[in-house]
């Protein structure tokens, strides 16, 4: 039989008091916040089973949460995937159980619903992302409760967790009007996902507070995530746009690439600001502006807002609305002067 993990094989572990693991696990104060992430790192890989875990399920309930989301949004392992460690982490300190699954096209095209929702084998549902509102809708209709993430739309009733895509774009662009740009591209399919619509209409809401007329000619709003792309976007231009308003991450390390294969320097020549503050944004040269994103707590809001749900299934729908910050660094720079 398996040994019981106990405070004190973690502290022996860390070679530090159980007095202090006993506090870092239990809320309490006493350690600082980075002792207290490790300690709860190092009992998550010993299996060390939180008290919150040792509560006996609700009668009626069976302990565990469904997660779903598109292969393709599964896909963004750097975005997704930290927000599905947030929510593991915190359906597990929950004392419940975390059933997961992508659904394909095929899935998607002929509302296939997972088994474990279908026969209704989870007390809750998170969706990250969009996969079809038709889909959504049929998971919502078996009446379990169900909480969206990164997602919403006026026909799918529904509780959801957002960040504000317009107003993080919004403070993206107007740092780099704020640098006397005024020609501003934009690069990010519309189409792919409701986010990046949402950070174009931000682009546009700042260029009109500030007077600027959007010029067609650098928007490029059905841009794919493809190095040759990119660069043949940059290449047909007659005139160089002096910024860069990228809406993730990758895109704005495909455009840094393509402007260096042009000979045109960043931040000295164009400025780049992008999306998500994801590893891409701190690994290019120079290190890219962009807008964070705080994914920990965006899958904790969810998992919240979903066992809310789940005890008050009569109350109004919400829609919570996570603010953005901007991260400044050396991908923007003051507007070269046009000779």
């Amino acid at each position: 039989m398996k040994k019981k993990v106990t405070m004190q094989d973690i502290a022996d572990q860390l070679n530090i008091s159980k007095n202090s693991v006993s506090q870092a696990l239990r809320g309490k104060e006493g350690v600082s916040e980075e002792t207290r992430e490790r300690i709860k790192r190092v009992a998550e890989e010993m299996g060390y089973q939180y008290p919150g875990a040792r509560k006996q399920k609700k009668p009626g309930r069976t302990g565990n949460i469904g997660l779903i989301a598109s292969d393709f949004a599964f896909s963004f392992k750097n975005f997704f995937g930290e927000i599905y460690l947030s929510i593991e982490k915190e359906v597990v300190k929950r004392g419940m159980n975390l059933h997961i699954q992508s659904i394909n096209r095929d899935q998607k095209e002929n509302l296939i619903l997972p088994s474990f929702i279908e026969n209704k084998m989870v007390d809750g549902i998170l969706i990250l992302s969009h996969i079809s509102t038709e889909y959504i809708n049929k998971v919502i209709s078996t009446d379990i409760p169900t909480v969206l993430v990164d997602y919403h739309h006026p026909n799918i009733h529904a509780d959801a967790v957002l960040t504000n895509n317009r107003f993080g774009a919004y403070l993206a662009v107007q740092h780099l009007i704020e640098l006397n740009h005024r020609d501003i591209a934009f690069v990010g399919n519309v189409k792919y996902l409701p986010s990046y619509e949402e950070r174009y209409e931000g682009y546009l809401l700042a260029l009109r507070e500030y007077g600027i007329e959007p010029n067609e000619k650098f928007i490029f709003k059905n841009a794919e995530e493809k190095e040759e792309v990119i660069l043949q976007y940059i290449q047909q231009l007659e005139q160089q746009p002096t910024a860069w308003f990228c809406a993730n991450d990758r895109l704005g390390f495909l455009v840094n690439s393509g402007l260096k294969q042009q000979g045109i320097q960043v931040p000295d020549q164009a400025s780049i600001c992008s999306y998500d503050n994801g590893q891409l944004s701190k690994i290019s040269t120079p290190k890219t502006t962009t807008v964070d994103i705080d994914l920990e707590l965006y899958g904790r809001r969810a998992v919240e807002l979903l066992f809310w749900r789940m005890e008050n299934k009569n109350e109004p729908f919400q829609e919570i609305l996570l603010s953005s910050k901007l991260i400044k660094r050396e991908s923007t720079a003051l507007a070269p002067k046009r000779s």
